[in-house]
């Protein structure tokens, strides 16, 4: 009879610490021994031979934008998408689905959606916006993982950015709380002011678009948001930083001891404002792809172990959003559709880098765990979920609308050819995607809740 569900056998296996090969084994979901050799059986075995088993992707950011606007996203593609990334827990954003997640019931609707549709493990931010800070404590009891507030306009109406008094009351709150607030940080008053004065002008190209959300006002939020937790002492969470000035703000404020992680994103690596030039709307963001001089920093930094994790920020809209025959940048959509490639191009960075496969694991899984309160995430460790990407180093793989999996196939990412190819995604021993294609049939994910909130592990096992 054999003694485990899934043996993993001959696997390069990235541990926190070093790489070795070795054999895995996994029963009820849960990694049960980890050694070379292993005599043990299992009902499956897998050889992974010359492939190295990282941990599974945690993706802290994305925006899957359901319940309400499913045909910009959803959690039944976006979770695919995820999973044929080597990634087996994601975060959604608050902002997009129709009502926000700003409430209570707004919260527990979007999870019994994901708790129906999602592929993958999940968790859920809440939303810091104007009216609604009284709306943090039954969220937080709830389940959320943290929130998100905008510091300039988010795009969508129903998500206001939050002005100065909402940043101080709500930052009181998340800290009494014991939450993170995860913070978009351009300075409205400059972005706004710019925008007009190109409008003025009828200017509308990519150095335009650029010009009007420059690295200062990214700097400039930082800064006033690092001002405002030092006075309510609200740990922060910084997204898609895009410039070396506003880490070396995130730097000095952690110096001074502040509870501050940040993070950016693949394309920030991978691309650059010539993309955006060259490529049109399909390459928009905010903040900005910077030019390949910023860029460079970028990569620098994060090879200085600057950034704390790194997420895809995944914003997909449908294509007529993006339509290069708009002729106005300004009005497309700004996001960037690549939600399955963020492991792939950090292997990709750490390969033509010389950086550490084992900083890959702590930057794609184990940092979000500790940071997000997982306790039974990020690591390949005795005990912890089986969770599993298998990457292979022997051919190469180019992104084409035939293999990504988001439900629109436009992406800045098309064409791009990685040195690497996901073989296999195993989220808690179960095999989700396997040589380009779905198990269909793979049992669901679950609704993750910090480790931490008794409320909520009460109210889920109802």
């Amino acid at each position: 009879m054999a003694q485990y569900d899934l043996l993993l056998r001959n696997g390069l296996v990235v541990l926190p610490d070093e790489i070795k090969q070795a054999d895995i084994a996994v029963k009820d979901g849960k990694i049960m021994k980890i050694a070379a050799n292993l005599q043990d059986t299992g009902k499956q075995e897998l050889d992974a031979d010359g492939s190295y088993i990282f941990p599974g992707m945690i993706d802290i950011h994305v925006h899957f934008n359901e319940p309400g606007n499913e045909n910009w996203e959803g959690f039944e593609t976006g979770s695919k998408m995820i999973a044929a990334g080597g990634g087996t827990t994601f975060f959604d954003m608050p902002l997009n689905g129709i009502p926000s997640t700003v409430t209570k019931q707004a919260l527990l609707q979007k999870s019994k959606i994901g708790i129906q549709k999602s592929l993958v493990d999940f968790g859920l931010w809440g939303g810091l916006v104007p009216g609604h800070v009284e709306d943090l404590k039954e969220m937080a009891d709830s389940g959320v993982i943290g929130f998100k507030a905008f510091l300039s306009d988010s795009g969508n109406p129903e998500f206001e950015r939050a002005d100065d008094t909402t940043l101080l009351n709500g930052m009181k709150e998340i800290a009494a709380l014991g939450k993170v607030l995860a913070l978009h940080s351009e300075s409205a008053a400059i972005t706004d002011w710019l925008k007009v004065e190109k409008e003025k002008q009828g200017a509308r190209t990519a150095d335009d678009y650029l010009e009007t959300r420059p690295v200062l006002a990214e700097a400039e939020a930082v800064g006033h948001a690092i001002a405002f937790a030092k006075l309510t002492g609200c740990p922060l969470h910084f997204v898609h930083i895009s410039s070396e000035a506003a880490i070396r703000k995130i730097e000095a404020a952690k110096q001074e001891g502040m509870d501050i992680t940040a993070e950016t994103c693949p394309h920030y690596l991978l691309f650059s404002h010539e993309d955006l030039t060259v490529k049109g709307a399909v390459a928009k963001c905010a903040p900005p792809l910077r030019k390949p001089e910023e860029q460079q920093k970028l990569i620098q930094l994060l090879r200085e172990g600057k950034f704390d994790m790194i997420a895809s920020d995944h914003s997909p809209c449908p294509y007529e959003l993006k339509d290069p025959a708009m002729h106005n940048l300004f009005e497309a959509w700004g996001g960037i559709s690549g939600g399955q490639f963020t492991l792939l191009s950090l292997i990709e960075l750490a390969v033509k880098y010389d950086i550490p496969f084992t900083q890959v694991a702590k930057w794609t899984a184990e940092n979000p765990a500790n940071r997000f309160k997982l306790a039974e995430k990020g690591r390949i460790q005795e005990g912890k979920d089986a969770d599993f990407a298998i990457v292979s180093l022997k051919e190469a793989y180019t992104i084409s609308k035939d293999n990504f999996f988001a439900k629109h196939k436009e992406s800045l990412y098309i064409g791009h050819t990685f040195p690497c190819k996901i073989s296999m995604t195993i989220r808690r021993g179960n095999i989700l995607y396997e040589n380009g294609k779905i198990r269909e049939k793979a049992e669901r994910g679950k609704w993750l809740t910090p480790q931490d909130n008794t409320a909520v592990k009460a109210h889920t096992a109802v």
